[in-house]
């Protein structure tokens, strides 16, 4: 009993260890965000900019005593504060996106829906394709198609990156074939759709690298994705510039593909 009662003391001090650790690194954050008159000049934002690399790479190498799940949400929730931001964003753009996930998933490999900010926010608002793809490869080492549930998602993030960003078509066509059998390991009809339309789509690319219909299937999964409406407008203008429509109905968005594109 006493063993068990220190063995809990021990537990309890390391988490409030971590916890201290983790608000001594937010409090200049919060102190800036309550202050009366901020600075907004470029030289300010930059110098913000600067300390929050910093911080960021502090975060990736600290020890976490057993919390990374928890110092993965608690990165997440500062990064959306960094992206919604958009007023800040518009004057120092957003090259620290994929420096968060990489704390985020290193922490948390698991964290799926993180996998879809990175896609979203790296490689689309920062322009850094290369570096979301890298990260989610390292991301998928620790993962199966079980664990965590809806894995597959990711191989369809990557493949989406891969194919509209890199325009590496054969690494997209690879990612869509990994994305659709570890759907298909899945009996629930969203795993069955998802494994239906991964592997056609997979299909376009093998018969054709530069395929448009495999493109506008593409942005169609950036589109049903629940993106922000900046995102949904900017995969509207691809899939119309390609040749398709997207038609609004009751039961959701439908794309129309061009009549005269590759089958």
């Amino acid at each position: 009993m006493l063993a068990l009662s220190r063995q809990a003391i021990t537990s309890l001090s390391v988490a409030c260890l971590c916890l201290f650790a983790v608000s001594s690194l937010q409090f200049p954050r919060m102190q800036k965000l309550l202050s009366d008159k901020p600075s907004n000049t470029v030289e300010a934002l930059e110098r913000e900019i600067s300390t929050e690399e910093v911080r960021l790479k502090f975060l990736k190498k600290i020890p976490t005593f057993g919390y990374d799940n928890l110092i993965a949400n608690w990165i997440y929730l500062n990064f959306l504060q960094y992206f919604g931001d958009d007023q800040i964003r518009d004057k120092t753009g957003y090259g620290l996106s994929p420096q968060y996930f990489e704390v985020i998933l290193k922490r948390d490999p698991r964290f799926v829906n993180a996998y879809l900010a990175l896609s979203t926010s790296g490689s689309m608002y920062a322009g850094m394709p290369e570096k979301s793809v890298k990260i989610m490869n390292k991301g998928l080492e620790s993962l199966n198609p079980w664990v965590p549930k809806n894995s597959y998602y990711i191989w369809r993030y990557k493949a989406v990156d891969e194919l509209l960003f890199l325009g590496d078509s054969k690494a997209a066509s690879k990612s869509f074939t990994n994305a659709s059998q570890w759907a298909s390991e899945h009996s629930d009809e969203e795993s069955k759709l998802a494994a239906f339309i991964s592997g056609k789509t997979a299909e376009f690319l093998q018969n054709n690298p530069d395929s448009k219909n495999a493109q506008i299937s593409a942005w169609g999964m950036v589109l049903s994705s629940g993106t922000d409406q900046k995102t949904y407008q900017r995969a509207v203008r691809a899939i119309e510039a390609l040749g398709g429509k997207v038609i609004s109905t009751p039961e959701g968005n439908r794309i129309q593909f061009p009549q005269d594109s590759e089958q």
